[in-house]
């Protein structure tokens, strides 16, 4: 996010704006999901995940979203990153409407990123009319010609294989995502706190896919390979009124371990950090926020915005020490509501690649 108006994964609001709603989200901030939840679903410690269901919408929640990133590489040792997202969000309560009276707006991302370059699109649809949504089970999620669709015999554990595609002005990608270990419950069983009160998403990720596929710059083709990252959440409130933004990471090292790591930032310096460590056996760690530091190294000037675009990590109890470097400091989502998304690798007492997202500067 930018100031009080920008918006990405965690707190979408773009179609309310484009679409007709005015001014109305902007003056509630972050689209109101600091605010009260009236007439929207809750969430709170306990759900039982179900799956293949959960991989489908949640319409009695006021935000969702289904998001993939990925650190790729070609056979000339090329780096690139890619970001597809889906986002849905609900701007009224209550029970679903059919055709344009549905309540539910859909906004998709796609990103390509090397050193050189930083490639965006951005797409709206309305819900209710079938230009954009996701089904569970045979699974899709689509917004226009943008797929993440399942392939056959997939496994709904794993939730894969799956086809992933995407297109913009000047790029486009097609790739297979394969995983031969479950998707990870993130929080507590899933339930993941964004705040000391009671602000919280449900949350589940596959961190395991092992990628193949294609990538189309300027009308140039590249055969790739690598890993990547889904992030599914949904929440009504997953905002406190005096957080301005936050930073999130995923990490795949080079050891096999994987780490999920966000700083909710708060107006009063007193910011909240959570995550959670995945080691090679399957056994999972929760790092609470007194276990984290996250402290910017370097600052990248974009449209009038200082963004820390370097960062050093740093949990003790994992005995984990790293700097955190972007594969291009300007991988700015320049979309409705602008935001900072790009590939990062890091290095120190852990090596690996990963996603790094900032909002709020």
């Amino acid at each position: 996010m930018s100031g009080s108006g920008t918006i990405s994964r965690r707190f979408f609001a773009g179609g309310a704006l484009l679409l007709g709603l005015g001014g109305k989200a902007l003056a509630q901030g972050f689209a109101g999901l600091g605010e009260t939840t009236d007439g929207f679903a809750s969430v709170v410690p306990g759900k039982a995940f179900v799956f293949p269901a959960d991989h489908g919408p949640h319409p009695g929640f006021r935000i969702e979203w289904w998001y993939v990133t990925a650190n790729l590489v070609d056979s000339k040792g090329i780096a690139y990153g890619v970001q597809w997202t889906l986002f849905r969000q609900a701007i009224a309560a209550g029970a679903e409407l059919e055709g344009w009276a549905n309540q539910q707006i859909w906004m998709g991302h796609a990103a390509v990123t090397s050193a050189q370059l930083h490639r965006t699109s951005e797409t709206f649809a309305r819900g209710g009319i079938g230009q954009a949504g996701v089904e569970a089970s045979p699974y899709l999620a689509w917004i226009d010609s943008w797929e993440m669709r399942g392939l056959p015999a997939m496994n709904a554990a794993n939730i894969a294989p799956l086809a992933l595609n995407a297109s913009g002005a000047d790029f486009s990608y097609a790739l297979r995502l394969d995983a031969d270990r479950p998707l990870v419950l993130q929080g507590d069983g899933g339930y993941s706190r964004k705040s000391e009160r009671e602000q919280a998403s449900y949350y589940y990720s596959q961190p395991y896919f092992a990628v193949t596929g294609s990538i189309t710059i300027d009308d140039r083709q590249a055969e790739v390979t690598g890993q990547a990252w889904l992030d599914r959440e949904w929440s009504s409130q997953p905002l406190a009124p005096d957080q301005s933004g936050w930073d999130w990471l995923s990490l795949h090292l080079n050891s096999g371990e994987k780490l999920m790591l966000y700083r909710m930032r708060q107006t009063d310096g007193n910011h909240y950090g959570s995550g959670k460590w995945f080691a090679r056996d399957g056994n999972a760690q929760q790092i609470a926020s007194a276990d984290l530091t996250m402290t910017p190294q370097a600052f990248t000037e974009i449209e009038g915005r200082k963004i820390p675009t370097t960062w050093r990590i740093a949990i003790p109890k994992l005995a984990l020490t790293i700097e955190c470097i972007p594969l291009n400091a300007r991988s700015w989502m320049g979309t409705s509501f602008p935001y900072w998304e790009g590939p990062i690798r890091f290095s120190g007492s852990h090596a690996g690649l990963g996603y790094l997202e900032m909002t709020g500067y």
